[in-house]
């Protein structure tokens, strides 16, 4: 059987620990950090060659976190450990940046909106609609997810979307969801699937006050574009 090729096997100053202990986990690069997760290569591979190779075959570190267990495993020399390494740095660094929202947050902008969620929804391959509920002074009850999919109206249907913001006594509710393609500006489905659940807030007492798309470090407001009335 062949040896297969570790760090230790590079000049000590390429050595991403070795590295790290030095310079700190700020002077290392997204394959340098993920080479210290995989710990090792695939025969004539080193863990930096097969970290690399990883992100490329992603198309980038922002579309890694939405590589399945199995598609990763798809990776020449990553098998089912090395994957699950990869998936579980990837969940516990997405829990960091969550667990930065405060518990008690009141929302009086499209900005705050868009920075209360950009970070996370920014990297998602597909789409996601979720639902932001708020009480009369405008603070977060809960965040709710909805769909995942194309946004159109069999899936973005009112009586999903308002089940649980009247269970919970919501006075209102802001839309958010993201478009892949880092473009936020909103396409005809988009502005048709947020006239009827505005239409049918009024018609049920809770208040869709915005709807936030959400880009690549951008977002589109239609309040702020005066698409709600």
């Amino acid at each position: 059987m062949e040896k297969k090729m570790t760090i230790k096997d590079l000049p000590l100053e390429e050595r991403p620990r070795e590295k790290m202990k030095e310079q700190g986990a700020g002077r290392l690069s997204n394959t340098e950090l993920l080479a210290i997760i995989l710990r090792t290569g695939y025969r004539e591979e080193t863990a930096i060659h097969l970290a690399e190779k990883v992100i490329s075959r992603a198309g980038g570190l922002r579309f890694l976190p939405d590589y399945t267990l199995e598609e990763l495993q798809k990776i020449k020399g990553i098998g089912l450990a090395k994957a699950v390494q990869i998936k579980a740095a990837l969940e516990l660094g997405r829990r960091i940046a969550a667990s930065f929202r405060p518990k008690t947050l009141s929302l009086s902008s499209p900005q705050e909106v868009a920075g209360f969620l950009m970070e996370e929804m920014r990297y998602y391959r597909k789409e996601y609609f979720k639902i932001i509920l708020l009480d009369t002074k405008n603070q977060i009850i809960s965040l709710e997810d909805i769909s995942v999919g194309s946004l159109n109206s069999s899936i973005v249907h009112p009586r999903e979307i308002f089940n649980v913001p009247i269970k919970k006594s919501a006075a209102a509710i802001i839309l958010v969801h993201n478009h892949p393609s880092g473009d936020p500006h909103p396409s005809r489905e988009d502005l048709d699937v947020t006239t009827r659940l505005v239409d049918a807030g009024k018609i049920l007492g809770i208040s869709v006050l915005d709807h936030i798309i959400v880009g690549e470090k951008s977002y589109f407001s239609f309040k702020e574009k005066g698409l709600l009335d």
